[in-house]
C-alpha cells in the first residue's frame, strides 16, 4: 500500500520530531512570559483588538514543522525527497477523500460529545475574540488554519514521526494509531480527543495510501476548510 520509500535516511526522523516538539513549547512558554502582563488586567468581555500580535498565536505550530524540515535539510535529502511534499494527483485525489472522511467523523463524533461535555469557546473563539472583526489580520489566520497549520503539524506527524517508526520496522497500522494518537494530544483540548483521533486515523490513511506527506495535507487542509471559513466569517 503506497509508494516504496527509501526509510534508511529517516533515523533521524526523531530528531527532527523532537525538534519540533521544543520549538512548539519553547515559543510557547516564551510568548506567556512576554504578554503575561500585557494581558493582565484585560476585561474579557471587552477585549483589546491586537493585529498583528494575533499571528503571534500562531507561531509554535510554526516551529512545529520547522524542526521537521531544518533536520531534513541537514541530515537528510531535503524535505520534498524525505517526505513528499510537491502534491501529485492522486494525493490530491486521496487528500480530498480522506479530508471528506475526517471531516464527518469530526461531526458525528462531535455531536456525540458535545451531549457529554459543555466548555465554552474554543481556540478559534479566541482568535476570533481578539480579532476587532474582520480584518486583514483575521484574513491571514484564516489563511494559516487552512494551510498553514495542516503543513506543520502534517511535517511533524505524518512526516518526522511516521518515517522515524518506518525506519524500525513498527507496522504501517500501528504507525497510523500512534500518530493519530500523537496529533489528538497534540491539540491539548481533551474533550475532543477522541474526535482528533478519530480525524487523525483518517488524515493518516492519506500518508499511509500513498506514502507521502502531500496527500495527508490536502487532506488536513479539506477537514480545516470550515473552521477556516467560520474564523473569518463569523468574526463580528
Amino acid at each position: 500500500m503506497g509508494e516504496q520509500r527509501d526509510t534508511g535516511r529517516a533515523h533521524w526522523g526523531f530528531l527532527a520530531f523532537f525538534a519540533g516538539l521544543a520549538g512548539y513549547h519553547l515559543s510557547t512558554l516564551v510568548f506567556t512570559a512576554v504578554t503575561a502582563d500585557r494581558f493582565a488586567e484585560v476585561d474579557i468581555t471587552d477585549p483589546p483588538v491586537l493585529g498583528p500580535l494575533l499571528l503571534l498565536l500562531f507561531l509554535p505550530n510554526v516551529l512545529l514543522g520547522l524542526g521537521p524540515v531544518v533536520v531534513s535539510w541537514l541530515r537528510g535529502d531535503g524535505p520534498n525527497r524525505d517526505y513528499g511534499l510537491v502534491p501529485r494527483a492522486r494525493d490530491v485525489k486521496v487528500g480530498l477523500l480522506c479530508g471528506g472522511v475526517s471531516l464527518l467523523a469530526a461531526w458525528v463524533l462531535g455531536v456525540v460529545l458535545l451531549h457529554f461535555y459543555r466548555e465554552s469557546g474554543s481556540s478559534l473563539d479566541r482568535v476570533e475574540s481578539l480579532s476587532g472583526g474582520r480584518s486583514v489580520w483575521l484574513a491571514i489566520a484564516a489563511l494559516f488554519v487552512f494551510v498553514g497549520a495542516p503543513l506543520t503539524e502534517e511535517l511533524l506527524a505524518r512526516g518526522a514521526l511516521w518515517n522515524a517508526l518506518e525506519h524500525y520496522k513498527v507496522p504501517k497500522l500501528a504507525i497510523l494509531g500512534l500518530t493519530a494518537l500523537i496529533f489528538a494530544f497534540l491539540h491539548e483540548e481533551s474533550w475532543r480527543t477522541i474526535s482528533l483521533f478519530a480525524q487523525g486515523l483518517a488524515l493518516g490513511a492519506a500518508r499511509m495510501i500513498t506514502g507521502r506527506v502531500s496527500a495527508s495535507v490536502v487532506a488536513h487542509a479539506t477537514n480545516n476548510l470550515l473552521p477556516a471559513v467560520y474564523l473569518y466569517v463569523g468574526a463580528s
